[in-house]
């Protein structure tokens, strides 16, 4: 038997509480469209609409600038800092050997010189974090 009251869902989506329904058309020269379509890609926005509503009423708009020089910098930066690592593993493992394999006269030779080349390398180091430093303050901060 089928009643005869109606369904409480017909498919479909539900209607929304307020929705836009206002539309605005406007015209711009070739040049204003361009620099309209950067700002929007540099805005990061998925909606056009949305980052139009934004112009408007000046929510505020947010621009995402990448750095390709400083995003090269990084990626060399973190190789060298994993290079760095691995350097301080191998010494290591060439300390254990000196001590294990050699004359305790012989050992102690070649850890005069690689003591030598470990102050090297740390003057090497503080070197890069002064560069980074100076990199950091030229290119990296933040424009309000």
């Amino acid at each position: 038997m089928k009643s005869n009251t109606p369904r409480a869902y017909k498919g479909g989506r539900h209607p929304k509480a307020d929705p836009a329904v206002h539309r605005y058309s406007i015209s711009l020269t070739a040049e204003e469209n361009a620099r309209f379509l950067t700002l929007y890609e540099q805005s990061g926005m998925n909606v056009m609409a949305h980052f139009i509503t934004a112009c408007i009423f000046q929510k505020g708009i947010k621009t995402i600038k990448v750095d390709k020089t400083a995003m090269e910098y990084y990626v060399r930066l973190t190789s060298l800092f994993g290079q760095f690592r691995a350097v301080g593993v191998n010494y290591n493992q060439v300390v254990k050997m000196l001590n294990s394999n050699f004359s305790e006269k012989k050992a102690l030779a070649y850890l005069y010189k690689l003591e030598k080349q470990t102050a090297e390398l740390a003057l090497l180091s503080q070197k890069i974090i002064q560069l980074t430093g100076e990199f950091e303050a030229k290119h990296l901060k933040e424009n309000p």
